[in-house]
């Protein structure tokens, strides 16, 4: 489907033309050497957010909003390694690393996507916290079923639209150079580099969206974060302290890592973007997701019981 959308935008010659993903290295033994690496990732990624997913599916305890969110982000970052790794480590295995027009932008549509729901996700779940620590008497009615169903929803909408936005536009440039992409997947500012022609509106685009879709959720974050800060301030007890900040560090902790990943890539002007950017692009794309499942459960005692209730479970049938 967005092969025919790049030739009605683009004309066939974007449309027949094939991208070569080179990865990070050509050389035979660190191909190796990053096939097991991003291997033994992706699989940690996968069922460690398969596990969150599922313990908070099959506990009744966890059924609350934080942990809805924490379900969906997790949902998220499966999604998001699952787009971008298996192909390259088909390309790391294979010799042929050829990827096509149309499947150069499927991925980078759901790349995009992905990345702005994350953020998006990550916004509500601060908002979630500031509720429950700043106005606990009202937690109840203020982050009711309904409303996170129409959260989650807008954060749904406005990822998927940037990322549709961003990919029609894609289908208008022209690519009649070199298409070796010294990449590790199909990424939008390696794509705008090799454009031959005037990408002047993509820039303005890019920036306009990007300011709105990911610094506008980061004023959120900043917001409610300094309000936690002053509540738990007037804490008057050390435990009572500890005890409300322990249920916002984890997030914080992700945020920290998500925003410090993601400014290292694209706090930068296009035309210095190279090849060390790549590799903190690993970061982002796959560090951060892998990380997710062990920041959220490492001192969540909550999370604990239900996963070890969960891997209870197919024991407690054999006997």
């Amino acid at each position: 489907m967005l092969q025919k959308v790049g030739e009605m935008y683009g004309g066939n010659q974007s449309g027949d033309s094939e991208f070569l993903l080179l990865g990070i290295s050509e050389n035979p033994e660190q191909q190796q050497i990053l096939f097991w690496m991003f291997l033994s990732m992706y699989l940690v990624t996968v069922v460690g957010n398969v596990f969150i997913i599922l313990a908070i599916g099959s506990d009744f305890h966890l059924h609350t909003p934080m942990y809805f969110f924490l379900a969906n982000l997790s949902f998220t970052d499966l999604f998001f390694v699952t787009n971008t790794i298996p192909k390259m480590l088909v390309n790391l295995q294979s010799q042929n690393k050829a990827i096509s027009y149309g499947g150069c932008l499927t991925q980078l549509y759901f790349l995009v996507s992905l990345v702005a729901l994350d953020n998006l996700i990550l916004a509500v779940m601060a908002y979630d916290r500031y509720v429950a620590i700043c106005r606990p008497l009202h937690y109840t009615t203020a982050m009711s079923p309904r409303l996170c169903i129409l959260l989650l929803t807008l954060c749904w909408a406005l990822a998927v639209l940037y990322g549709l936005i961003h990919t029609l536009l894609m289908t208008r440039v022209t690519f009649c150079g070199s298409r070796k992409i010294h990449y590790i997947f199909c990424e939008m500012y390696v794509l705008l580099r090799l454009a031959c022609s005037n990408t002047e509106v993509n820039h303005v685009v890019l920036v306009a969206t990007g300011c709105f879709i990911f610094f506008t959720p980061l004023g959120l974050m900043i917001m409610s974060y300094v309000r936690i800060v002053r509540t738990i301030l007037q804490i008057p007890s050390v435990t009572g302290k500890y005890k409300a900040f322990s249920t916002c560090g984890s997030h914080l902790a992700v945020v920290s890592l998500f925003y410090g990943t993601l400014g290292m890539v694209y706090l930068q002007p296009l035309h210095t973007y190279s090849m060390k950017d790549s590799i903190a692009t690993v970061m982002y794309a796959v560090v951060t997701p892998m990380m997710n499942p062990f920041i959220y459960s490492l001192r969540n005692k909550d999370m604990h019981g239900a996963l070890r209730r969960l891997l209870q479970k197919p024991f407690q049938r054999l006997t």
